[in-house]
This record gives structure tokens, C-alpha cells and sequence, in this order.
């Protein structure tokens, strides 16, 4: 520390070590004339005061918010501080946005799993890549069931009960189909049976909807196109043969 006529200033080592910033980047901010010290010694030694220590804490605390050196550079000739907690705001925004994004994504790929048994990069790729997508729900649904569909719809990126509640019953299909169990059999039937209660929870009594849908999730394809888990035509094949009781050929 050096003082001269009661001013307290800090050289550059000085002031690194306090701030904990490279020496390297106060020169390069005093070089482009971001923060200059105020005084510069005898071999060009550089003696900050408060206001340039000031100065620089503030410029690092943009730059924490990921502004620009430039945008700083204007925030601090305008001297707002409003323009600076808006900028934290929206760099906030940004952020939640994408760990809420993340947090989708990774309970989809939890509930793939518990459907699954085991994942693949493909899973993740395609799951990316369904989230970005554009829907075309406008194809297959009016615009008031497109509304119900989008509140009530149980969802992979959800942790509810409720997509729980049918993650389970494709996991019963499933057992029923590698056990050989009958559709028609009275595990078969209480399956459908907890369809339909789980339908009345999702749909309402809206039957029209129920069969739009169903007739939506029995094609891989407009399935695909609305980012929906593609159910196996097998699972399909054992709910229709289940509500017509009809016994499966051998």
C-alpha cells in the first residue's frame, strides 16, 4: 500500500489478490481504457484508489450477469442501476428457463426408463429433438381440446401421480403379454377397467376427445408428431382385442 496526502491506493498486485482477479485482466481493462488507475508511478506501476477499485468491482459484477465488456462500458456511463438489475433479471429468466428445461428432460428420460427398463443415446437424442420440435396438434384436435389435452394430459417430463398411473398400466400390458396372459382373462379386464377410470380422470366425459385421441395414439406417426411416447402395437392389439373380448389367436 502507498499513501500519499491521506488517498490510499492499491498497485496492481495488490488490488488482484483482494478482488481475486488476474492481474492479466486489470491491465488488459486499464489497456482498452475500461478502468484506468489514477495515478501510474515511475515504470509505469499503477495506483488505484477507491473510486478506481470501485469502478472495477462494479465492472466485474456485470460481467458476472455475462454482459459484455461494451454494455458495461454503457451501464456505467449512464450510471443506472436499474438498467443493471434488469439486465440480472433477465439473465435470471434465462436461466430458470433452462434448468427447467433440463429438469423435463430429465424426468422424461426417468419415466422412459421405468418404461424401458434400459436407455440408449437415441432415446436422449430423440427426446431433445421432440422438445424443440413444432406440434401439430391443430391437425388432430380443435382448439378446445387442444386446451383440455395440454392441462390434463399426463406428461413424460412430469413427476405426478398421475403418469405414474399409466406408466404402470403399459408395465402390466406388458407383463400380461410376456406371460401370455389373455386380454380377455380377468387381468386383461381389470386393466381396461383402470383405463377407463384413468380416462374419465384424464378425458371427463368427453367421448368424442377419448376417441380422437385414441385413434391419435394408435399411429406411431401422428403420435411422433404430437411428442408423444409411441406405444407398441402390441399393447394397442391387446386393448382393442380386451374391450371386444376377443380371445388372441394362438
Amino acid at each position: 500500500m502507498e499513501n500519499e496526502s491521506d488517498e490510499t491506493y492499491l498497485s496492481t498486485g495488490e488490488l488482484s489478490k483482494i478482488l481475486n482477479v488476474s492481474v492479466r485482466t486489470i491491465r488488459y481493462y486499464d489497456q482498452i481504457e475500461l478502468v484506468q488507475p489514477s495515478k501510474k508511478g515511475a515504470g509505469g506501476k499503477r495506483h488505484y484508489s477507491k473510486e478506481d477499485i470501485l469502478k472495477l468491482q462494479k465492472i466485474l459484477l456485470l460481467k458476472s450477469l455475462n454482459l459484455s465488456l461494451a454494455d458495461s462500458r454503457s451501464i456505467l456511463l449512464e450510471q443506472s442501476m436499474s438498467a443493471i438489475l434488469l439486465a440480472h433479471q433477465s439473465l435470471l429468466s434465462e436461466e430458470i428457463e433452462h434448468l427447467t428445461n433440463s429438469l423435463k428432460h430429465t424426468q422424461s428420460l426417468l419415466n422412459l426408463l421405468d418404461l424401458k427398463t434400459t436407455l440408449h443415446w437415441e432415446d436422449l437424442i430423440s427426446l431433445v429433438a421432440n422438445a424443440e420440435k413444432e406440434k401439430e396438434w391443430n391437425q388432430y384436435f380443435s382448439v378446445e381440446q387442444q386446451s383440455h389435452l395440454k392441462s390434463q394430459l399426463p406428461k413424460l417430463e412430469n413427476r405426478d401421480k398421475s403418469t405414474k398411473k399409466w406408466i404402470n398400466i403399459i408395465k402390466r400390458i406388458e407383463l400380461c403379454l410376456e406371460n401370455g396372459v389373455s386380454p380377455v382373462s380377468l387381468e386383461g379386464q381389470l386393466i381396461l377397467e383402470d383405463i377407463d377410470i384413468l380416462s374419465e380422470e384424464t378425458f371427463g366425459d368427453d367421448s368424442e376427445l377419448v376417441k380422437a385421441f385414441w385413434e391419435v395414439r394408435k399411429s406411431p406417426e401422428a403420435s411422433a408428431k404430437l411428442g408423444l411416447y409411441a406405444i407398441s402395437p402390441a399393447i394397442i392389439a391387446f386393448l382393442e382385442m380386451a374391450a371386444k373380448k376377443e380371445i388372441p389367436p394362438n
